[in-house]
């Protein structure tokens, strides 16, 4: 496999997950399809050394893992994370909106942290998860759809009526940023065009549809670009590139020593602060079981949990080239150069000189080379799920990513050896 391949690829797993719940979906189908376990997390585990398995939360968060050995007391867990979801817009109940008795337009609330410009003029589409009546009240049954279509739009308003749009223009998310589905006549109606299209695409009677969490999505495909096809441009790199390698190095790593861990989470754009985030117990309690399983005693599981490393991954930024002053004067991450490292002084990341120390170690022994991410000291930055996960797994851990352009635009721009870069960091982590 050669790093044009693994970036192709990383473009199809991404345009098979336009939510959350698809990106689980998608995962569920990789790890299915290489021998992977799907547990219950309502049922007793019986696990194996040799044995690999994944558990699923909220059908948008996704923990797999693969016992290597049964020492893991002394040889821990080696676990990457990422998330599942990337900023976009969530379709409101009762969403359905008239304008001049003419459009139909839908109303939704903002999901993250978009730029909000770059969802304009694009076609949209919609998809996400349906819940349907069964017998069992408190267990209704969950599907996932895809209208797998075109269905919206956002327009822009003409410069002609907005003459200083170029100067800088406040979009209001509640009235710029609804999106057109289409003209009302006599076969589209303005109420329960959503069900309806629910009803068609799920071949369910709309009475059986209790409610939805869907979400629009860019609905292009995304591309290799550049004179060389040195780029990968595309929607939701961030951070469904880290959960596609993270992944890819799981299967395909040949590892011998304790438990390698992925565990993608969810609503890390909006705080983690979810059952299926990362400030939550899931992935602790998880760990927790797979020791149960093993037979281990509770000071076994304490031992285990503290022979292990975390790498946090999601992406960073690469220096922009067209506004090269944003990025601190002495470490300034460019794309192609391989994976970052990210530093923050006052703990926005994990990273500190004995992690950072693990994965230079790493990268040298992947043969793979490395950058470093620190902030303007008169910019604040983001943070990701590393320092909300330590507050529940108190181990090391390190904060890495790939350096990209357009972070939060519906469109963001990686490199195609920087991905290839950081899988095998991933796969040589899982392997020492």
């Amino acid at each position: 496999m050669n790093s044009k391949i693994f970036a192709q690829n990383l473009i199809d797993y991404i345009y098979n997950s336009p939510t959350a719940f698809h990106a689980v979906s998608t995962s569920k189908e990789l790890l299915d399809s290489n021998g992977f376990i799907e547990l219950n997390s309502r049922k007793a585990w019986n696990l194996q050394v040799g044995g690999k398995y994944y558990v699923t939360k909220n059908s948008s968060a996704i923990i797999a893992f693969i016992v290597n050995s049964n020492n893991i007391e002394k040889e821990g867990f080696r676990i990457i994370g990422s998330h599942s979801d990337s900023p976009s817009f969530r379709v409101k109940p009762n969403a359905e909106m008239d304008a001049e008795k003419a459009y139909l337009k839908l109303n939704t609330e903002c999901y993250g942290g978009p730029i909000l410009s770059t969802w304009l003029d694009r076609p949209l589409g919609i998809a996400g998860r349906v819940v349907l009546k069964t017998d069992d009240i408190l267990n209704p049954k969950e599907v996932i759809v895809n209208l797998d279509k075109p269905v919206c739009i956002i327009p822009n308003l003409a410069i002609h009526m907005n003459r200083s749009v170029n100067e800088g223009y406040a979009f209001n998310k509640q009235k710029d940023m609804l999106p057109l589905v289409g003209l009302l006549n006599e076969s589209l109606e303005k109420d329960n065009f959503l069900l309806k299209e629910l009803q068609n695409r799920l071949g369910v009677n709309i009475e059986d549809i209790i409610d939805f969490d869907l979400f629009l999505y860019e609905f292009e495909k995304g591309c290799l670009i550049g004179a060389n096809e040195e780029f990968i441009s595309s929607g939701r790199l961030d951070n469904l590139a880290m959960a596609h390698a993270s992944l890819n190095a799981l299967i395909n790593a040949s590892g011998n020593k304790g438990i390698n861990v992925v565990a993608i989470f969810d609503n890390e754009e909006v705080g983690s602060s979810t059952k299926q985030g990362a400030d939550s117990n899931m992935l602790l309690n998880i760990l927790e079981r797979i020791c149960i399983s093993l037979g281990k005693t509770r000071e076994e599981f304490f031992t285990s949990i503290y022979s292990s490393f975390m790498i946090s991954s999601d992406l960073a930024h690469a220096v922009h080239p067209n506004i090269p002053e944003k990025h601190d004067p002495t470490n300034r991450p460019v794309m192609g150069k391989g994976p970052v490292i990210k530093i923050n002084a006052n703990q926005a990341y994990t990273s500190d000189s004995y992690s950072i120390s693990v994965y230079k170690s790493i990268c040298n022994e992947a043969k793979v080379k490395y950058q470093e991410f620190v902030n303007r000291s008169d910019v604040r930055g983001g943070s990701t799920i590393g320092p909300i996960s330590s507050t529940h797994l108190d181990i090391p851990s390190v904060d890495v990513g790939s350096p990209i352009l357009a972070m939060h635009s519906i469109r963001e721009l990686g490199s195609v050896e920087d991905h290839y870069s950081i899988y095998k960091t991933f796969h040589k982590f899982y392997e020492i």
